[in-house]
């Protein structure tokens, strides 16, 4: 039999192109900066999964709003067009309905509450709801507890909420609560915000320590309130149009690499917290503690708005009873 050695090159590389068809890198998007937790935890995701895959399969994040907004690439990543989002919960308030439950003002009395709501049955059921919509939820991520920040008047008791012209996350949950304080909710991307408090287009913003520093909104908004209203977690959520592609294989490599990256993401933003606020607090940010009880007794008309069906007012409630 002669050797046809234009044959074996011919094979050789259609076998490394059959090979390197079936190397995925997936396209995931966050709006925050390269050191910020969430991004250096998909990171984290990655190289977990890259290991997993045996060097198959690796995730590539564009952060910085690099494909856009929250909103926009929630969007993308329904219709496929991208494969992974991390997002906050709020903007999904409005595509799954019991993403709002974790949302809700005041609800979690403490990390290790969210924790171990999160962690179990409930946290697994609110992920699963928003297949229907488009989505295969894989983990939640912590958001701290997000509070207020001014830029001219610092608020110091309920009153001092009246008439601010505060940014909120483009969710209906959020304009109401900031209603529910008497003031003016403003939704707005989150990249928009520290040119909106420079130019006064805004009053104030509310998040955590964390998205504080390094939007640099406390160079413009001095002022930070504790009203630690919500601990709306984030989501780390995958399309499912490109899900049901994928073999039950790299689903599990993918699910096991996303679990193992939430408590290597838990260290990084405690650690980041602590950083921050002393940032922030060099930077000249005036830490201000304040009386919550009007603020928590404010959220009555909220809860009665948007938790209104038997299913999310039994979601509420066993949040409320995990001890």
């Amino acid at each position: 039999m002669k050797f046809n050695k234009h044959a074996l090159i011919v094979a050789i590389a259609a076998g490394m192109t059959a090979m390197a068809a079936q190397a995925t890198e997936f396209r995931s998007a966050d709006i925050h900066p390269d050191d910020y937790p969430t991004v250096t935890a998909v990171k984290f995701m990655g190289e977990r999964l890259k290991e997993l895959s045996g060097g198959k399969d690796t995730i590539k994040v564009f952060n910085n709003s690099a494909l856009g907004s929250e909103k926009d690439t929630i969007e993308q990543t329904k219709i496929g067009a991208l494969q992974m989002v991390r997002v906050n919960i709020a903007p999904m308030n409005n595509i799954c309905p019991e993403t709002q439950v974790p949302t809700m003002p005041f609800l979690f009395r403490s990390v290790d509450h969210l924790h171990k709501v999160l962690d179990g049955p409930i946290g697994e059921e609110i992920l699963k709801s928003c297949e229907k919509q488009g989505f295969i939820g894989l983990a939640y991520y912590d958001s701290g507890a997000r509070s207020m920040f001014t830029a001219k008047k610092p608020v110091r008791s309920f009153a001092d909420m009246k008439g601010q012209k505060v940014r909120v996350q483009q969710s209906d949950l959020w304009v109401s609560m900031l209603e529910a304080m008497g003031a003016n909710a403003t939704p707005m991307p989150m990249g928009e915000v520290y040119t909106g408090l420079k130019t006064g287009l805004i009053d104030a913003a509310e998040n955590n320590y964390p998205t504080y520093e390094s939007s640099r909104a406390f160079e413009v908004a001095k002022y930070y309130t504790k009203t630690e209203h919500s601990m709306a977690p984030e989501m780390l959520l995958f399309s499912k149009r490109a899900w049901d592609k994928l073999t039950p294989q790299e689903q599990g490599w993918l699910r096991q690499a996303a679990k193992e990256s939430v408590p290597y993401m838990r260290k990084q933003w405690e650690e980041r917290e602590v950083k921050s606020l002393a940032t922030v607090k060099a930077g000249g940010a005036e830490i201000i503690d304040i009386d919550k009880a009007p603020f928590q007794a404010a959220m009555k008309p909220v809860y009665d708005k948007f938790i209104v069906d038997a299913k999310l007012k039994d979601l509420v409630k066993r949040v409320q009873d995990t001890k």
